[in-house]
């Protein structure tokens, strides 16, 4: 199986070395921008294609690895040749396959396959991929193919329903973009207690990575810790006291999340004062 790329950006770059490294044999790259699709093809011993005709007839398979906002216009723009048994793939995490509308008109299979990882670097992040999970949603008749790719490569997989893929995806943005968001706010809250912006970071850092490697080892409920797992109203109290309201409620609104790990880490204890006392400043 031949694969070929429409799009040479960061995700392009990346899934293409990452595939090729495993062994696959990717047929080039197509980009509106010719330096692009040449940077791509050498950074994975492949063919820069001038023309999209020509990357679509040697491929068996295409990834579309453009910016979301470009997919549908590509589709606009492949379905116009030949690709009858073609496999369309997009990388997108919120989008589903069916943006490459009424492919089955044009007889092709159409998918979405996301990794979940943040893409950062064109040269670098494909050494972190054989780490990813992907979501695979699209045409039923040829999953095994997307399947059996992923089997090769020893990712672990999980299929999901297009209904499904708005979810998946704010799960994803909980867990990366928005705890980015929890993070500065943190390093705002040890900025009024005079640490630097650098300083704070750092001084956080060992607190922050230490947390994810016990949810990594120990698992989500045995990882938690601090004063919602031992029910120290009083610590929180204090907490609650010094925050502003925007920032009561956003602790509060966390807060009440971490005790529904408390309740299954401990069914014993009755947590109803915490609740109370959260859901008073929501």
């Amino acid at each position: 199986m031949k694969i070929g790329f429409i799009g040479a950006g960061k995700v392009g770059f990346s899934l293409g070395r990452y595939l090729k490294e495993k062994g696959i044999h990717i047929a080039g790259y197509y980009s509106q921008s010719v330096s692009s699709s040449k940077d791509a093809a050498a950074f994975t011993n492949s063919k820069a294609f001038k023309k999209i005709i020509d990357l679509i007839e040697v491929s068996d398979l295409i990834f579309v690895t453009t910016p979301d906002d470009k997919i549908s216009s590509v589709w606009q723009q492949i379905r116009e040749f030949n690709i009858e048994d073609k496999i369309i793939c997009h990388c997108s995490g919120s989008l589903v396959s069916t943006i490459f509308e009424e492919s089955k008109k044009y007889k092709a299979y159409v998918y979405a396959v996301h990794p979940l990882y943040a893409i950062s670097s064109k040269e670098e992040s494909y050494k972190q991929l054989g780490q990813a999970y992907f979501s695979l949603e699209g045409d039923l008749e040829k999953m095994y193919v997307i399947e059996a790719l992923f089997k090769k490569l020893g990712n672990p997989y999980q299929i999901i329903s297009a209904e499904h893929k708005s979810l998946y995806h704010a799960a994803a943005v909980t867990v990366s973009n928005q705890v980015i968001g929890l993070l500065n706010q943190g390093v705002a809250l040890m900025k009024q207690c005079g640490f630097e912006d650098e300083m704070a970071l750092k001084a956080l850092w060992p607190l922050i990575g230490g947390n994810i490697e016990n949810v990594e080892h120990k698992g989500l409920i045995n990882a938690l810790t601090g004063p919602v797992e031992r029910g120290d109203i009083e610590t929180i109290k204090k907490h609650l006291n010094v925050l502003n309201d925007e920032d009561k409620k956003l602790y509060s609104l966390l807060s009440l999340k971490t005790l529904e790990v408390a309740q299954e880490k401990h069914p014993e204890k009755n947590y109803k004062l915490l609740m109370d006392c959260f859901k008073r400043e929501i």
